[in-house]
């Protein structure tokens, strides 16, 4: 099969490979899929430059979207044939989704409905579940979301479209943080009612503006290391609820005393490290929203695999608007 890969960590122009590795046999448990689609994440640019390599070589990426063309023992033959997204293609293990083939867990596999194309799919593994699991946190800690003010931090990002989309079918009003005009526009393409510009603006001060001077509700955050301190001027309401998915800093200074007095609260989760209860929970209902109909998708640029070094470039240049997917 086709594939990319790379044996050590640096520039993608320096250790990115392309060339022909064997095409996997799935084992008990597993399917075989022939991959039409594979998602570019930032935490799969982020393992190339920095991770270390406990395999010989890494196929890289979580996320794809194919077809299933073959099973291992134990794995219903009546998959054969069905479209499917992939979710943690390459967490903990070394063969990822930038390859023509892929097998794994059969639970892995997602079937996919018919109106949501492959680039969709591949989507949907990490920014599509970790927009799904942040909205069932939040609710779970605060109730219906119908009627709740809701601070996006990255509300433009791959995955802050998606949780825009998804707060605003479930009632909520978005308020999302950008970083330009064009993201803003983006961001209000999903539903978000206000943009805050982070790089101008004050946020604490523009939320509470806002809200009559109360705060957010809830903050669904992909940097707490700025969070943190939002929160703690005045970004969120007493009693609100931060659900967080990231952090540009691995080190945070938390403001204690009015977290404390305000009785505010964080919930953090790793999409990759969801429970089982959770993971089911998550998969059905983005399935059900794929199946209505109800998300917008958005595919910023698609690459071929022969260009894969751009690909892992593009997205970590961090200009592009939307998803970056690799054709294969």
């Amino acid at each position: 099969m086709k594939a990319a890969w790379y044996s050590h960590n640096g520039e993608a122009s320096d250790v990115m490979q392309v060339g022909e590795l064997p095409t996997p046999t799935p084992q008990v448990g597993e399917v075989l899929v022939r991959l039409m689609t594979s998602g570019v994440n930032p935490s799969d640019v982020k393992s190339r430059r920095a991770r270390p390599l406990t395999d010989p070589l890494v196929v890289p990426h979580s996320d794809g979207a194919g077809v299933i063309e073959a099973v291992g023992a134990g794995v219903s033959a009546a998959r054969v044939g069905q479209r499917v997204w992939i979710w943690n293609g390459q967490w903990q293990r070394a063969m990822g989704t930038c390859a023509q083939y892929i097998a794994l867990p059969d639970a892995q596999a997602v079937a996919m409905p018919d109106g949501t194309d492959f680039a969709a799919g591949a989507c949907m593994g990490i920014p599509g579940l970790t927009a799904v699991q942040s909205v069932i946190l939040a609710e779970r800690l605060t109730g219906d979301l119908r009627g709740q003010t809701v601070l996006v931090s990255g509300a433009s990002s791959a995955v802050g479209h998606y949780i825009t989309q998804m707060v605003c079918l479930a009632g909520g009003r978005v308020i999302g943080t950008v970083g330009s005009e064009a993201k803003a526009v983006h961001a209000k393409s999903a539903g978000m009612e206000e943009a805050i510009f982070y790089k101008t603006e004050s946020v604490p001060e523009r939320v509470k503006a806002l809200t009559q001077g109360r705060g957010a509700d809830v903050i669904i955050d992909m940097d707490f290391s700025t969070t943190a301190r939002w929160a703690a001027e005045g970004a969120l309401a007493p009693h609100g609820q931060v659900v967080c998915y990231g952090s540009n800093a691995l080190e945070v200074n938390l403001p204690f005393r009015p977290w404390l007095f305000q009785s505010m609260g964080v919930k953090f989760f790793l999409v990759y490290d969801l429970t089982p209860a959770d993971r089911l929970s998550a998969v059905a209902r983005l399935s059900g929203m794929l199946s209505q109909k109800q998300l917008q998708h958005s595919i910023g640029a698609r690459f071929a695999l022969d260009q894969i070094a751009l690909a892992h470039q593009t997205v970590e240049a961090g200009q592009t608007i939307g998803n970056v997917v690799v054709d294969l």
